[in-house]
Formats: structure tokens, sequence, C-alpha cells
């Protein structure tokens, strides 16, 4: 049930908060209501039999979490396997580090998951203090802001270590301008939407490794997000012109 905080469900006895993005969303909401977890639960690992069918826990924040969230998967396994279904054994199970929190812990994350997805969406909303969805503070968003970049910077560095697939999702892995520097850190999966595709296709085709490299030791150099966006701006009209 990996809703936004701006969004309700009717049922379930879901109740609108004062604070939804900080209140009981996605894993949360999952865990206090079984019920509706188990049942999603075992939808996915039935469709395992007729697919590439992977798990990926939205919204972790500790590694409990995680672990509690497992454990109702290994249930909902068995109960399967004893009803006699057909499923996938050993189906891929990863997080999303959304908030600061997974990032700061990332590497424990990393050790009891077969592959992570950095949201970038919320990590920044989170890291930042700046509700997205706001207008009063819309300029205050931005993921070239330094903290982000640094929690960026450590969940891939963390994943590596645990030889832990890694990925990136949201509105910065779309966004040309960050993509020389996103390679430079060291990923090479990025989840956006298919009209970003063939810009981002096309950086990624024109600069070499040690290109990346240079642009990503310079960024983390930076103070500033505004120091950060002139130099990538900058690199990337290198590579393609007034972009």
């Amino acid at each position: 049930m990996d809703l936004g905080g701006d969004k309700c469900h009717r049922g379930g006895g879901w109740e609108i908060e004062k604070n939804p993005f900080l209140g009981l969303r996605s894993i949360r909401y999952s865990l206090q209501n079984l019920s509706i977890f188990r049942s999603q639960l075992r939808a996915i690992v039935r469709a395992s039999a007729h697919g590439d069918v992977r798990v990926m826990f939205p919204l972790i924040s500790r590694i409990m979490e995680l672990r509690q969230a497992k454990f109702v998967l290994s249930l909902v396994t068995e109960e399967l396997e004893e009803e006699g279904y057909e499923f996938r054994s050993n189906i891929p199970v990863g997080v999303m580090i959304e908030t600061p929190a997974a990032a700061i812990c990332a590497r424990e994350l990393a050790r009891e998951s077969d592959f992570m997805s950095i949201g970038t969406n919320d990590l920044v909303q989170y890291t930042l203090a700046v509700d997205r969805g706001n207008e009063r503070v819309a300029q205050l968003y931005t993921p070239a802001d330094p903290s982000v970049l640094r929690l960026v910077r450590r969940v891939i560095r963390d994943a590596d270590r645990c030889q832990t697939a890694i990925s990136l999702c949201g509105e910065m892995a779309g966004d040309p301008l960050f993509t020389i520097l996103l390679v430079g850190m060291g990923l090479r999966t990025l989840s956006m939407a298919a009209g970003n595709i063939p810009r981002v296709k096309k950086i990624i085709r024109s600069i070499s490794m040690a290109d990346a490299i240079r642009v990503r030791r310079r960024v983390m150099t930076f103070e500033t997000e505004r120091e950060v966006l002139n130099y990538l701006r900058d690199e990337t009209r290198r590579v393609w012109g007034d972009i």
C-alpha cells in the first residue's frame, strides 16, 4: 500500500492525519493492517509462477521494519506451499531508500536485501524538511543540495560494499543535468519516465567513466546547490550543447 502522503485509502481503517507525510503510510500502514498486507503478498508470490517477480518494501526507515516485512512474506510463502500453489522460491526482496534514516543505515539494510532503490523524491523532501507539494517552500526543494548528494553517495557506496544491487528512481533520475554525476557516483540502473530516456541515454553514450568520476569528485566538494547546478550545467553543455 505505497500511497503518498497526499493520498488516502477509503477502506481498511484509514484516517485523515494532520501530517500524513510523517504518518501511517506505506510499510507502516501495511504492518498495522496485516490482512491487506498478507493478501497483497499472496498475490505477488502467486504471480511469481508466471514471470520475473520481485518484492520491494517502500518507506523503510529501520532494520526492524524490513525484518518484520520479510517475516510476513515468509509466512505467506509457507501458507501457499501448504495449499499446493506453485511459485518461485527465493523471490528477491528489496527496499526503497526514501528516508535519511534508511540512507544512514543503508549498510545494515543492504546486508539483508537482494537489491535497493533510492527514491529521490521522498529522500529530498525528508532530508530538507520541505513539502514538495507546498508552493510556499517549493524553491527550497532541490536534489542538488549537498546534503542530499552525500546521502545518495553513501547509499551507493554501502550497497557496493555489500554487493547489493542498487538503482535510483524519481525525478532526479530522469533529469539530464544529473546524469553524469549519477554515473560517476557508481549508479548503473536508473528508473525514469519513458520520455526522459532518449536524453539520458545520449548523455551516457557521450561520456567516459573518467569524465563522470571527475565530475563526481568536483561536485562533492561544493557547499551550495547553486554551485552544484552551475557546474553540472557547464559539464552537460560540453556533451550536449545548450541542453
